[in-house]
C-alpha cells in the first residue's frame, strides 16, 4: 500500500501543485467560496457602473464569465416588479414575464451578434447583458421604495437606468463584432433594455 501511495503522489511539481490546489478548493469552507463569488460579482458590477475601463480589463471580463450575477440580478428585478403588484396572480405573471424576457432576450441578442460575425461565445454575451441589468435594477428598486411621486421623476429615473445599461453593454458588445456591423449588433441591445425599461415604468 505504501508503494502504491508513493507512486500516486510522485510526479512533476506542477501536477502536485495542481492536485493540492484542487484539494484546497474542494475542502474550503462554503462561506469562503460564497465570499469569493460575491467579490467577483462586485467587481463586474463596478465595471458596469464605471464603463470607461481599459481594453485589457474588458478582455479579462469577457474571458472570466459566470451566470450567478445575471441570475441574481434577474431574480431581483423580477421580485421587485412582482411585489409592486397587489394581486398575487398578477405578481406571479409579472415575475414570469420578466424572467422569460431577460433570458430569451439575452439569447436573441447573443445569436444576432454571432450571426453578424461576432467573436463572443453564447454564455459570455449572456453574462455581459445580465450584469448590465444592474442600473435598471437600481431604478426599479428606487421606484418601489419611493412610490409614485410623479411621472416626470419616474420617467427620469428609468431613462437614466436605460441609458446606463445600454451604454455599458454597448461598450462591451461593440468590440465583439466587425466595425461595419456595429449598428446592427447594438440596435437589438437597445430594444432589449428599452422593453425592460418600459415594463418597469408601467408596473411601477
Amino acid at each position: 500500500m505504501s508503494d502504491l501511495k508513493g507512486n500516486i503522489l510522485m510526479g512533476s511539481p506542477q501536477s502536485q501543485s495542481s492536485v493540492n490546489n484542487d484539494a484546497n478548493s474542494l475542502e474550503e469552507p462554503v462561506s469562503t467560496t460564497i465570499l469569493r463569488e460575491l467579490k467577483r460579482i462586485g467587481y463586474k458590477l463596478r465595471c458596469v457602473m464605471i464603463p470607461k475601463i481599459s481594453e485589457d480589463e474588458k478582455s479579462k471580463e469577457l474571458r472570466d464569465w459566470d451566470l450567478w450575477g445575471p441570475l441574481l440580478l434577474c431574480l431581483m428585478l423580477a421580485l421587485t416588479l412582482s411585489l409592486s403588484s397587489d394581486d398575487d396572480n398578477t405578481g406571479t405573471m409579472i415575475f414570469g414575464i420578466v424572467f422569460v424576457v431577460v433570458w430569451i432576450g439575452s439569447a436573441v441578442v447573443t445569436i444576432n451578434a454571432q450571426l453578424l460575425g461576432g467573436t463572443v461565445s453564447f454564455f459570455h454575451s449572456v453574462c455581459l447583458l445580465g450584469y448590465c441589468l444592474f442600473p435598471l435594477n437600481v431604478a426599479a428598486l428606487v421606484l418601489a421604495f419611493i412610490g409614485n411621486i410623479g411621472v416626470v421623476i419616474n420617467l427620469a429615473l428609468v431613462v437614466l437606468g436605460l441609458g446606463w445599461s445600454t451604454f455599458s453593454s454597448i461598450g462591451f458588445m461593440a468590440g465583439l463584432v466587425p466595425s461595419t456591423r456595429k449598428a446592427l449588433a447594438e440596435y437589438p441591445v437597445l430594444l432589449f433594455y428599452l422593453f425592460l425599461a418600459w415594463f418597469i415604468l408601467v408596473i411601477s
